[in-house]
């Protein structure tokens, strides 16, 4: 399309420095339209003095000359609408079947360090639905980027510092000495077998000093939150490539070391005997305190430590996924960006909203173990890992969804998990049923013969796939995946009510039976390779 304009303009002298790198091309909604269609000619006309219907003609002329263009018609004010030849288009399949698992990746952020920080729970519990989004969504999006040549590292930020591990530490002694929970501790059955585990490990640790009672509580009560934790998400299918300790930062020095540089540098000033940083100057709502007046660090002196740490181990982009209420902590990581002396755009914010389980019409509230939240573990117990991951990950982080327990406990097409992944299924069985009649898959095929309007459908849907990883992948969305495998399981569904793949009875297999059966594979293929980036199997039968 792009060399196409080219032509053209430069034919009539012109600029053709005006056209985009990637000329912008879409399936149209209406078929009658065309296969595909642009507005490169609305887009760039002014630009080079031509009205864009005179554009559009010069362009329709040049490219119903190029082979594999069947017809190009200008519509409207300079819409160009294409229609490819059949065997134009077979070449769609082709590609799939030499690409294989590799069909679909790019090279667009080749080169690219990228920090994927997510999850990050709080080792004082299990993980909450909020988390598990993020279980699933960074997981996801880890693969997308990888996908597009990134060189991703997962990590899980420990939060083993701080108030919130004190409170867990008096929990686990209340329970120990058979107390209530502190009021402003945590409770649930957890607590308790954590506290019978770590007795069970050192038996004689009530009857130890107070201080040493309470580190042995924090050092072992912690270890098995953790260990559980990280066990549950390996088994959810997300793993890290490393888990960062905070309280490292305290005890390593880096957290004071950067504090005196930024004191030393001005970037930090001194009110009220406390010491903030002016985040307010790169767009921060307000000033940050660093350093409270009692000389303890508050929060954002670890986060600074952390972002420096991170840009010193050569991340060119570092991504956080917060939850809901952490909406203020864009402004200041991007203002602690830019105070260390880097580019705002080294820090990039995605912001996850709530999660709700919905169960016979009414919301899910109570957790068996946690008692007061619902976990992952409560999920999957409910729906199994796949349906979760795929639910979780279908949807724009920004908005907040209902899961309903029921529609994914269904085998019908309602559920949008069990409809892609019945699709693949299905694809799976038209390849052991050709195995079953002894018809061999054929090197050569004549995808010409692929030209009816569902086999049309099917593979532009195929077709699609490169560009929806791709823009999934610039806009930090695997959703857009999920979304396309319901578009192309719909397009598969669709083609195998009118298409006959495999002969029936002594009929013998004919060449359109092997380019059918082509055109099945690549869609098989799409779909698995799309399910692997959710995390998600592609079952061969169900």
């Amino acid at each position: 399309m792009r060399s196409s304009a080219v032509t053209v303009l430069e034919a009539r002298g012109l600029d053709a420095g005006v056209l985009p790198e990637q000329v912008t091309v879409e399936r149209p909604r209406n078929p009658e339209h065309g296969d595909y269609a642009t507005n490169v000619a609305l887009q760039v006309a002014k630009k080079v003095g031509l009205a864009p219907r005179e554009l559009a003609d010069a362009l329709a002329a040049e490219l119903a000359a190029t082979d594999g263009v069947e017809a190009a018609e200008v519509a409207g004010p300079g819409f160009l609408n294409l229609r490819l030849a059949a065997d134009a288009q077979g070449e769609i399949v082709a590609r799939v079947l030499a690409e294989g698992e590799g069909f679909g990746r790019g090279d667009s952020l080749a080169g690219t360090k990228i920090n994927l920080e997510f999850v990050s729970a709080n080792p004082t519990g299990p993980i909450h639905l909020g988390g598990t989004r993020w279980a699933a969504v960074g997981d996801a999006l880890g693969r997308v980027l990888s996908a597009q040549g990134a060189e991703v590292t997962r990590e899980y930020y420990f939060n083993d510092a701080g108030a919130q591990i004190d409170r867990y530490v008096s929990s686990l002694l209340a329970a120990a000495e058979g107390r209530p929970a502190p009021e402003d501790g945590y409770a649930g059955a957890y607590i308790d077998d954590i506290a019978s585990a770590v007795l069970r490990k050192e038996p004689d640790a009530l009857a130890l000093p107070e201080d040493e009672c309470r580190e042995t509580f924090r050092r072992i009560g912690v270890g098995l939150m953790f260990e559980e934790i990280k066990q549950s998400l390996h088994d959810f299918g997300t793993d890290f490539d490393v888990f960062f300790h905070e309280d490292s930062l305290h005890a390593g020095g880096a957290v004071a070391g950067v504090v005196e540089e930024l004191k030393a540098t001005g970037a930090l000033y001194e009110s009220d005997g406390a010491w903030w940083m002016r985040t307010t100057d790169q767009g921060d709502d307000k000033d940050r305190v660093v350093i409270k007046s009692d000389g303890d660090p508050a929060y954002i002196a670890g986060d600074i430590a952390y972002l420096r740490d991170k840009v010193d181990r050569g991340f060119d982009l570092c991504i956080y996924m917060l939850g809901a209420d952490h909406h203020g902590y864009i402004g200041r990581l991007k203002a602690t960006a830019v105070t260390l002396g880097y580019d705002a755009n080294v820090v990039e914010v995605l912001i996850g909203q709530m999660v709700n389980l919905v169960s016979g019409g009414k919301p899910v509230r109570m957790s068996k173990r946690a008692g007061t939240v619902v976990t992952l573990e409560d999920l999957v117990e409910a729906v199994g890992v796949d349906a979760a991951r795929y639910e979780l990950t279908r949807y724009s982080v920004d908005s907040g969804i209902d899961i309903d327990l029921d529609l994914l406990r269904k085998h019908t097409n309602e559920n949008p998990v069990f409809y892609v992944q019945y699709a693949h299924a299905r694809l799976a069985s038209l390849q052991r049923g050709a195995a079953e009649l002894g018809i061999e898959r054929r090197t050569e095929v004549d995808l010409g013969l692929l030209s009816h309007p569902r086999e049309g459908d099917l593979i532009r849907t195929i077709g699609e796939f490169p560009s929806v990883l791709a823009k999934a992948a610039e806009l930090r969305e695997p959703h857009r995946i999920a979304r396309y495998l319901e578009a192309l399981a719909s397009a598969y569904h669709k083609f195998y009510d009118v298409a006959r793949v495999l002969p029936q009875g002594d009929e013998a297999p004919s060449d359109l039976t092997f380019a059918r059966l082509a055109l099945c594979e690549a869609a098989r293929q799409v779909i698995a390779n799309g399910l692997s980036l959710l995390g998600v199997s592609a079952p061969e039968r169900m």
